[in-house]
């Protein structure tokens, strides 16, 4: 925070702090973006996601056309395989899918989630060794839910609908908020794990220069002994 004249910082006002919040919130909750990837490459993201929430990823794919010397749409027999990896480094989605899909999973433990994905590998004659280019689309939370599918399963009025939104957008918040005090709790414990370490290595090396001192007045006075000096 930039500080005043009067050598105070700047406080936000609770207004503010609110629309900071609700635009981290909702620039957080959606990503989109392309990259490209070779025969053999693997490509891995990292989401940091609130436990129970829902995600949903689509993606297609484009091969390089050399002869236009542009990206067309991938043919059918080009596949997606698709990995998902909660902290834990436990697997929660594997799964192969087409040149064009959508995979969809529930976070059970909040944390950094490993995003994985890359091309199989019995398609490759498809390939001919050129680049593969990939949109990825990645929805966290209530962004990912359909509403205009839900108005019309529940037959709910605009209204109706634009309540459940908010109610869902403001459990998603409230999901967001637990999961920055569990990372402040797990930095708190670091940090204190770190200085109880660094307070017995202290300790220790104290120790060992008092040994070593006492040690070497006493190997001294032996020699000075021996040369019948004292």
């Amino acid at each position: 925070l930039p500080a005043s004249s009067g050598g105070h910082a700047d406080w936000p006002e609770p207004g503010e702090s609110l629309r900071v919040l609700l635009l981290n919130f909702l620039c957080s909750s959606v990503s989109s973006l392309y990259f490209h990837i070779g025969e053999t490459e693997k490509k891995c993201f990292i989401e940091e996601i609130p436990d129970e929430t829902m995600i949903i990823g689509n993606y297609r794919t484009q091969l390089y056309d050399k002869q236009r010397e542009e990206y067309l749409q991938a043919t059918q027999g080009l596949g997606m395989y698709v990995e998902v990896k909660d902290p834990d480094e436990k697997v929660i989605l594997s799964r192969q899918y087409g040149s064009e899909g959508r995979f969809t999973f529930t976070s059970h433990t909040p944390g950094e989630h490993q995003i994985c994905l890359h091309s199989n590998s019995s398609k490759f004659s498809l390939f001919a060794g050129g680049m593969l280019r990939v949109h990825l689309d990645i929805q966290v939370g209530e962004h990912a839910n359909n509403y205009a599918e839900i108005a019309a399963k529940d037959k709910l009025t605009e209204l109706q609908l634009r309540v459940r939104q908010l109610v869902e957008q403001v459990d998603q918040i409230q999901k967001e908020q637990n999961y920055q005090r569990y990372r402040e709790e797990r930095f708190r414990q670091t940090s204190e794990s770190t200085n109880q370490r660094v307070l017995w290595w202290s300790i220790v090396q104290t120790l060992i220069l008092v040994a070593i001192g006492i040690w070497q007045m006493r190997h001294l006075k032996s020699f000075f002994e021996a040369k019948k000096l004292v």
